[in-house]
């Protein structure tokens, strides 16, 4: 497990840190948690969904930044399904160097030329930015000065992957909790980016199973145990200030939603191995699933943080920091649809 494979010294100079230090980016990338997902012929892990949704909820358990930037990056570098074979193995030619993290906004301008594309515009909140290697951004696509449409009429969007040397970071990211997550605008202006470096979301070229799972399921249950992960460690962390019945909720809250994630787990991967497929209502089910248990996870912390005492208000306290951290990431707009 994670947990005991992190030295003690080190979880405890995740504490408090605007950025991470180097000791923690060199441990995560000795145990490879950039590349939770990335086929091992790439040189990754190629963990199961469940294994790695497991380590995510690890990760968070022990420091919400720590968890919150690798379930980001690892989400990012995912992307290798969606890229070009030829572009994947540019990018990860040496894979445990390489992360990946952007923004899924779509902002900017994208000019098509021949079979380049000219990118201009600023992107928010990509998670990492300050240890990145490549950027990924989305964009709609112009060709002529004229906005493209796909044959449904709505607008072409592509994913691009760039450089970490041609993107401007923008240090805006000025968060109560998260801090070390460093998740900063970036900028970009006029960069020329070939073809191959664009990519569209599910539309995979890798046969691994973990690039058969909608992206939205992905993304839903990747981030699902973060706040659980975040929110077992608030409790862990109460418990050692009030160790009374008024906890018993949120444990039980706790409970159910770890039970939920692995039954969606094992379903989403049986649904995979016996070629059945995932449908809209299957998707819309999980994401109600993963929103009502934030929400009922919110909800509880609520109520019990008032009763910690001064103490949990204090700056310096990793109580403190956990709820923070935690209430932070509910800000992500994936459960507040």
């Amino acid at each position: 497990m994670v947990e005991e494979q992190m030295p003690q010294e080190l979880k405890k100079i995740c504490f408090g840190k605007n950025l991470f230090p180097e000791k923690i980016l060199s441990w995560i990338q000795r145990e490879n948690l950039w590349n939770i997902w990335v086929p091992k012929n790439y040189g990754g892990l190629e963990l199961s969904f469940p294994e790695g949704l497991s380590r995510l909820q690890e990760l968070a358990r022990i420091d919400g930044s720590l968890g919150w930037t690798v379930t980001l990056c690892s989400g990012a570098n995912y992307f290798i399904g969606n890229l070009q074979p030829a572009a994947a193995k540019e990018i990860f030619q040496d894979s445990k160097t390489t992360i990946l993290g952007g923004s899924g906004g779509v902002f900017g301008t994208t000019e098509k030329i021949g079979d380049d594309y000219k990118i201009s515009g600023t992107w928010r909140y990509a998670t990492g930015a300050n240890y990145l290697t490549h950027f990924t951004l989305n964009a709609e696509i112009q060709e002529d000065g004229k906005p493209l449409k796909n044959k449904d009429g709505s607008p072409k969007i592509l994913s691009f992957v760039l450089p970490r040397e041609e993107v401007e970071i923008i240090e805006d990211w000025n968060s109560m909790g998260l801090k070390a997550s460093s998740t900063h605008s970036f900028k970009v202006e006029n960069v020329l980016v070939p073809q191959r470096f664009s990519f569209i979301y599910n539309e995979f070229h890798q046969p691994q199973d973990i690039f058969k799972i909608p992206f939205s399921v992905f993304a839903d249950l990747t981030l699902w145990v973060n706040y659980i992960g975040m929110a077992e460690h608030f409790l862990a962390a109460t418990r050692e200030l009030k160790p009374d019945k008024s906890l018993n909720s949120l444990a039980e809250v706790l409970s159910i939603s770890n039970l939920k994630v692995a039954e969606y787990a094992k379903e989403i991967e049986n649904k995979i191995n016996s070629n059945k497929g995932i449908n809209s209502e299957y998707i819309a089910e999980v994401h109600s699933s993963a929103s009502n248990s934030v929400k009922n996870i919110s909800k509880n912390m609520i109520e019990i943080f008032p009763y910690l005492g001064i103490k949990a208000s204090r700056n310096d306290q990793p109580l403190n920091q956990v709820f923070r951290d935690y209430f932070t990431a509910t800000q992500h707009h994936i459960f507040t649809k």
